[in-house]
């Protein structure tokens, strides 16, 4: 008989040799113990695979599981194939380079109990591809509704849980960059807000020429999102766009 896991933690790799055992490991010292961590590798031609077989193997009783897809599928539907397995009461998602605190779980997973909130973010770092410390995302309101979000994508992908209790399982839709936003879209509107746990409990690795290092391009991409994606109209998408430029320069 199975034992009984409460969050299933969505993980996709490609070509992560370089930093996956690292992000194994901040999994494996979490002081929250009822997890599994599933694994889907979108065809690496690194050592990434032989990295994540021998840490399932040294880890054998820990529940640490390996997908391999057979073609390459892209970042929503190799998440999705993980979540079609997941068996968790929550969903969380932490990507194959990035790392979470120790007492994340822990702490996360009581704050949604205790208030019963069914969507959380919290509090994260942003590390270089070093492990060097560049600066801490601190600036997110403790309730973001669905039009609030729209304006800035505030939720990092490593510190979200959803409630599959609350939303039943829900997927990431097949474009091509952005896809966590449009999941957090989706979700917000299904319920009123996301909370935010204000601790910093993730790092969030910079990795150079990403779409998060790249502003031109994620300009490109929130238009998409505002235009193609919600079908927001043009007037609005592009108020959308341009507030997002807007506060990006005041960020930086």
């Amino acid at each position: 008989m199975k034992k009984e896991i409460e969050v299933s933690i969505i993980t996709p790799s490609h070509n992560s040799g370089k930093f996956i055992k690292e992000t194994i490991d901040s999994v494996l010292t979490q002081t929250y113990t009822s997890w599994e961590l599933i694994i889907v590798d979108d065809l690496s031609t690194d050592d990434s695979i032989d990295i994540i077989q021998k840490a399932i193997k040294e880890n054998s009783n820990k529940d640490i599981f390996l997908i391999k897809n057979k073609n390459n599928l892209g970042p929503a539907l190799t998440r999705n194939e993980a979540i079609k397995r997941a068996r968790g009461r929550y969903i969380a998602f932490l990507d194959s380079d990035d790392l979470w605190l120790p007492r994340k779980l822990e702490k996360q997973i009581s704050f949604m109990k205790s208030n019963n909130y069914p969507f959380t973010c919290t509090y994260f770092n942003r590390i270089s591809e070093e492990g060097l410390h560049i600066g801490t995302v601190n600036n997110i309101p403790e309730e973001i509704s669905y039009n609030e979000l729209l304006k800035a994508n505030k939720v990092g992908c490593l510190t979200s849980i959803y409630s599959t209790e609350f939303f039943g399982k829900v997927y990431m839709d097949n474009i091509s960059k952005r896809q966590d936003y449009g999941l957090w879209l989706k979700l917000l509107k299904r319920t009123d807000y996301v909370n935010c746990l204000t601790e910093v409990l993730a790092n969030y690795r910079i990795r150079k020429n990403s779409v998060s290092s790249n502003k031109i391009k994620l300009i490109k991409y929130h238009w998409f999102i505002y235009f193609n994606y919600e079908k927001l109209g043009i007037f609005r998408s592009l108020y959308l766009t341009i507030s997002y430029v807007v506060s990006s320069v005041f960020k930086k």
